[in-house]
């Protein structure tokens, strides 16, 4: 075609247009313009040819961006899908259009010494008690890690010697080929991207400009941290080869089981085993809780067994925040199982003054039983 019309206009599509959206369009137009169908129309067979020229380009993720951005320009030169078209359009070829595109986000392609590579990142569990999750503390722990190496001061070159202009890449830490029309550019093998080789390695770490050494790390743990909590020490992870920056130590916290309290979030949950005749009569009860304090539960009379009571502000405290949750008791009725003969004779005197409106959960079940039975 002698113009340069739209992609997106010829395949009928907004630009915002996702893959099976184009994909749908063309199949639509390509069978509208075939040859085969239109009896060897020349508008049409041109037609057929610039929308399949036009999804061949939208189609490819890389491609579409370049189009997108540069318009024809992004083929232009030689570098065009589907024949070449007139002028240079700024580029000399794709590699520096996806160069201009995308070399920032993949570490700069065509020009500079691949960044130092920063040091791995290391993780470290631990195992706290509640109390510790509830209180917080202060704890060293000891790790051994890859350090700066003492002798070369992280170089990596032996004392007196220095480094060099890679051969390979010439300093540049990448080594570029060409492959039809795209340039793909690698990490020099020569120099693993740093663009220098050393001359004299030293002789304590190899020319890795670090050793393994191990390290005592003071933790603060903050008041309130859960299962899973994660701590980070900026800086304390693996040294980075030949003078390259540390990376960071996780630490990740796991709160051991409690024997008396469950958590959810700032919510603390307990058990308590009550009475029959505090259940029955009311009262109160005391439960120990994580801030050392006794904390007095209320028994409403007639309370039933599976009935939580909350006591507000009794529970775990807001992870770098104010306030704290609560504590949610459980009243587990328990019968007694031992009596002495005087509580026996107590027990059936009071049955024997029992009408049933006492338990009216007990009466009612067994009155639908007596309608189940017809009796």
């Amino acid at each position: 075609m002698s113009t340069e019309i739209d992609y997106y206009e010829l395949l009928e599509v907004e630009r915002t247009a996702d893959a099976a959206t184009i994909k749908s369009a063309y199949r639509k137009l390509a069978m509208k313009y075939h040859p085969d169908k239109t009896g060897g129309c020349t508008d049409s067979e041109a037609k057929f040819k610039a929308v399949s020229e036009a999804y061949e380009c939208l189609k490819d993720p890389q491609k579409r961006a370049a189009y997108d951005r540069f318009g024809h320009a992004a083929f232009q030169n030689g570098g065009g899908f589907g024949g070449g078209r007139g002028g240079a359009g700024g580029f000399s070829d794709l590699g520096d259009i996806f160069e201009t595109i995308f070399g920032q986000a993949a570490g700069g392609f065509g020009g500079g010494r691949q960044a130092q590579r920063r040091g791995a990142d290391l993780r470290y569990d631990m195992e706290i008690t509640l109390d510790d999750a509830y209180h917080g503390k202060k704890t060293e722990i000891e790790i051994e890690v890859s350090a700066p190496c003492e002798s070369c001061d992280g170089s990596g070159a032996q004392p007196g010697t220095g480094v060099k202009s890679c051969g390979t890449c010439h300093g540049h830490g990448q080594v570029r080929a060409q492959q039809g029309f795209f340039v793909v550019e690698r990490t020099c093998p020569s120099c693993h991207g740093a663009g220098q080789v050393i001359e004299s390695p030293c002789r304590s770490c190899r020319g890795e400009g670090r050793v393994d050494k191990p390290k005592t790390l003071s933790v603060n743990i903050p008041a309130g941290v859960d299962e899973g909590t994660r701590i980070r020490l900026s800086g304390e992870g693996e040294a980075g080869a030949r003078g390259a920056p540390a990376g960071d130590l996780y630490i990740f916290l796991h709160v051991k089981r409690h024997a008396i309290f469950e958590r959810d979030g700032t919510t603390l949950f307990a058990r308590a085993p009550v009475s029959f005749t505090t259940a029955a009569l009311g009262g109160v009860i005391e439960v120990p809780g994580l801030d050392g304090r006794r904390h007095e539960i209320k028994i409403p009379s007639g309370i039933q067994s599976g009935k939580q009571i909350r006591q507000r502000g009794a529970g775990m405290p807001v992870l770098n925040g104010r306030g704290q949750g609560d504590l949610v008791i459980q009243v587990d009725v328990e019968t007694p199982t031992k009596l002495s003969a005087k509580q026996r004779e107590l027990l059936e005197a009071f049955r024997e003054t029992e009408t049933g409106e006492e338990c009216p959960q007990s009466t009612g079940f067994f009155s639908k039983l007596k309608e189940l039975w017809g009796d």
